[in-house]
């Protein structure tokens, strides 16, 4: 029996002034799938995710989670019915630890936060390591967020996007700024961490060897509509997307020498 929709998108379409950013995007995410969206600059890729998490409005078509049509709801709205995001540059605060980042983070989301109602509970402390240790950080608990290398703070991100239990979580380029040694040991941290509970994943990736390795299915994007849409493999080996994603033939036998 195939998995239900999670994620339905109809119709969508964007545009600014006489710029198509999103053009007729029909899509539909099934529980549990790691989908990577992939395209170059300005192909249409974070104005979809902007769209599905409210910070956009589409000028066309509907965009529907677990049955309940979300087009119109505010960011907060959408937060609350299980979307989760983290995002390239990571939205940490830089003096706190990352224990204080994780606590922040689950008050947040449970609606908490307030200077008469403390974020350091029992419970909240226990959930924050439960999801410090699922991504290896729990050796780095108390030290402040400045001190971090970025592929930590990567990792602290997706943690505290997961703070809230979200049904999908959107990852926006989790590997960018992470060196080359690092980019495989984090996405296996990430993915292994995800993959206890049965989360649906859209990231947003140019490494195409993340691609590869870790998505299910590639959803590839230029100048707004989507061009490909299937398995890796066969995403990956369509002419539009050779050419206006991966770089035609020679690049690809390029980098596959390197």
């Amino acid at each position: 029996m195939s998995a239900p929709v999670l994620l339905r998108a109809t119709g969508v379409g964007k545009r600014f002034g006489a710029v198509v950013a999103a053009a007729d995007i029909t899509l539909a995410i099934t529980v549990g799938q790691r989908v990577s969206l992939i395209g170059s600059n300005g192909a249409g890729k974070t104005t979809f995710v902007n769209m599905i998490t409210g910070y956009l409005k589409p000028d066309e078509g509907s965009i529907v989670l677990d049955e309940r049509d979300i087009t119109a709801l505010s960011p907060r709205a959408i937060t609350r019915l299980g979307v989760a995001r983290s995002f390239q540059i990571p939205q940490l605060c830089a003096d706190l630890t990352v224990l204080d980042n994780m606590l922040v983070a689950t008050a947040c989301h449970g609606q908490t936060l307030s200077f008469w109602q403390p974020a350091r509970t029992p419970a909240a402390v226990a959930r924050a390591d439960d999801l410090l240790a699922r991504f290896k950080l729990s050796e780095h608990r108390e030290r402040r967020v400045a001190e971090l290398p970025g592929g930590v703070r990567k990792l602290l991100d997706i943690a505290m996007a997961l703070t809230g239990e979200p049904k999908l979580l959107l990852l926006d380029e989790p590997t960018s700024g992470v060196s080359a040694e690092e980019k495989f040991p984090m996405m296996d941290i990430v993915m292994t961490a995800l993959g206890q509970h049965a989360m649906t994943v859209l990231f947003v990736e140019h490494d195409m060897d993340i691609v590869e390795r870790y998505a299910d299915r590639v959803v590839a994007f230029y100048a707004g509509r989507v061009i490909a849409d299937d398995v890796p493999a066969v995403a990956l080996a369509t002419d539009d997307v050779r050419r206006y994603v991966t770089g035609g033939p020679e690049l690809q036998a390029a980098h596959a020498r390197h």
